[in-house]
């Protein structure tokens, strides 16, 4: 019972903790008439930003107060490369004036502006002015660093352990390694083959924990989490590249013949069935990465969603009900966060093992 009470009491406090976080937020969901707008609010919390949020307020005469940390800005525009913070921006208030060039930030995104900062929308809202090219630390990279950190504090300290005399694991090598041997044993070997398994480890291994940790990270609604690394479009389909190439580039003679003259299939086939091969190569890759930008997305939206009930109904009667759901939500999304990741890993060394079997005679 009391293990059952550590599991549910720390989700129940972030629950808790993400409706008072959102609450503090509300001004950003408010539309033109100040009423709440759940698109506006779920759409600013999965997208990345320039600013590192930690928590606000409202003051005594109704404005808001905010506490977040600026990340550095890095533009490239007309020849010229443009670095500094983005509390310049000052919450896209100011404009930002770098030589001739003046900045400004609308929606998280930076536009090319005169000196008075006026931006031209489109029917939809869209600004159609320029844009600089954007080589931001953003806070999607800077929590993909921070996991980069963690991955490395967590695998260092497991490994000094094994220095010395044997031993019995304790500490992060016990928790560690059932984790690494499942990886090795029931993905990496069972889907690539014992042979090959070692020169593909390293890749399978450092996917599966860096899929997981971001996610992990993205569930926790106080800072330093609060990030939606894996919602990216940018950062699936980066994983999904490399996935590509190393598939592709150690593919064996075995895996090209069966696309471009699969034996045993007559030549009018062929014709039918080599272009449908050729596709498949490229439609593997883009599977995995809309499936895991797809899933993390979809389960941000839902629990945000559950949280905004309580605003859009303007009543705290359904608080019971949005923040059961949330935390119901909560614990699911950590199974779906350890899920994606070993699904992305499975799925990355069976395209690779498919790549690198060889005929047998």
């Amino acid at each position: 019972m009391r293990r059952f009470f550590r599991i549910v009491i720390p989700f129940i406090f972030f629950s808790l903790f993400s409706v008072f976080a959102f609450a503090g937020n509300e001004k950003e969901g408010k539309g033109k008439e100040g009423d709440f707008d759940a698109l506006e609010m779920i759409m600013h919390h999965i997208s990345d930003s320039h600013y590192w949020h930690i928590v606000s307020w409202n003051r005594e005469d109704g404005s808001e107060a905010e506490i977040s940390i600026p990340l550095p800005v890095i533009l490239i525009y007309d020849g010229s490369v443009h670095i500094f913070m983005a509390s310049e921006f000052h919450h896209g208030e100011s404009v930002v004036q770098k030589g001739d060039h003046y900045f400004k930030l609308y929606k998280d995104k930076i536009y090319v502006t005169g000196p008075s900062g006026k931006l031209t929308l489109n029917a939809d809202g869209v600004p159609l002015n320029t844009k600089p090219f954007d080589l931001s630390i953003t806070r999607n990279v800077a929590s993909m660093w921070m996991s980069v950190l963690i991955i490395l504090a967590l695998f260092i300290s497991a490994a000094r352990k094994y220095k010395g005399k044997p031993s019995m694991p304790t500490g992060m090598q016990s928790l560690l390694e059932p984790i690494i041997l499942f990886v090795r044993d029931d993905i990496v070997i069972e889907q690539i083959g014992e042979k090959k398994a070692d020169r593909f480890m390293p890749f399978i291994l450092t996917v599966f924990f860096f899929v997981w940790i971001n996610n992990l990270i993205g569930m926790v609604p106080i800072f330093p989490g609060g990030s939606n690394v894996s919602g990216n479009i940018a950062f699936t389909s980066i994983l999904a590249v490399f996935t590509f190439l190393l598939t592709n580039l150690n593919g064996s003679k075995t895996y090209w013949k069966d696309i471009f003259a699969t034996p045993g299939v007559p030549i009018p086939v062929r014709v039918i069935l080599i272009p449908i091969e050729v596709v498949s190569i490229f439609t593997k890759p883009f599977a995995l990465m809309v499936r895991l930008f797809a899933n993390i997305t979809a389960g941000h939206i839902v629990l945000l969603s559950l949280t905004s009930l309580i605003f859009v109904l303007k009543t705290i009667y359904i608080s019971p009900v949005s923040i059961g759901m949330s935390l119901f939500m909560d614990m699911l999304e950590l199974l779906v966060g350890l899920l994606q990741a070993y699904i992305f890993a499975l799925l990355s060394a069976l395209f690779i093992g498919m790549a690198v079997h060889e005929e047998e005679h």
